[in-house]
């Protein structure tokens, strides 16, 4: 039985425009689950976690978790918490990173209203230059549009897209939905899941929950 190496850069022989991203990433404010994709057709797809991955600096400490056996097409962003300009202030002009020149106090973090985390859950497909903001967390199984603009959380395994991203439907029944959550087959080690990725591919949920 062929089982995957999730240790891999590159999981397709010859194609250097897809790579397994946990394999990638060195910013320790990023994790990434096994088998999680991201394809770059315009750029290289190991430059990521810097051209992807915006405004997310070290003195904010938020993060990006991404779990495992989703897809990230190309150009997709995720926008962090220094790219918004504080509404508390009277004006939105970043006075405290310019600490020094006006003669304050150091606080740069001043400067940015926190809304937390990217949680992104696991099988979960992220379309072409779709953008995530901060705070946001998807759920398991869901679908991010082409050029979406994602600024709420968005439920398991639903479709939404737009700007700003409105859900458009449930991939599943509700039955089937609280049945995959449960059996949450992406945590299913390689060679378990290997023979049920026939039942996976033709939709046969009774077939995979038999193998659980």
């Amino acid at each position: 039985m062929t089982i995957p190496n999730p240790d891999l850069i590159y999981p397709r022989t010859g194609d250097p425009q897809i790579v397994y991203l946990k394999n990638v990433v060195d910013d320790p404010g990023i994790d990434v689950g096994e088998f999680t994709i991201y394809n770059d057709f315009v750029h290289d797809p190991r430059d990521f976690p810097r051209g992807n991955v915006l405004y997310h600096y070290p003195i904010n400490h938020d993060r990006l978790v991404i779990g495992k056996f989703c897809s990230i097409a190309c150009g997709a962003k995720f926008l962090f918490n220094s790219a918004n300009h504080t509404l508390r202030s009277l004006s939105t002009y970043t006075f405290p990173l310019f600490y020094e020149a006006w003669g304050q106090t150091p606080d740069p973090a001043r400067a940015w209203d926190n809304k937390g985390d990217i949680i992104i859950g696991n099988d979960v497909w992220i379309g072409y230059e779709a953008a995530i903001l901060a705070g946001v967390t998807i759920g398991d199984g869901a679908v991010i549009g082409t050029r979406a603009l994602v600024t709420r959380d968005v439920p398991p395994y639903t479709i939404v897209g737009g700007v700003p991203a409105r859900p458009i439907r449930k991939r599943f029944s509700e039955a089937d939905i609280e049945a995959l959550l449960a059996l949450k087959w992406w945590d299913w080690p390689p060679e378990k899941l290997r023979p049920a990725l026939e039942a996976i591919q033709s939709g046969d949920l009774p077939a995979l929950l038999s193998m659980a």
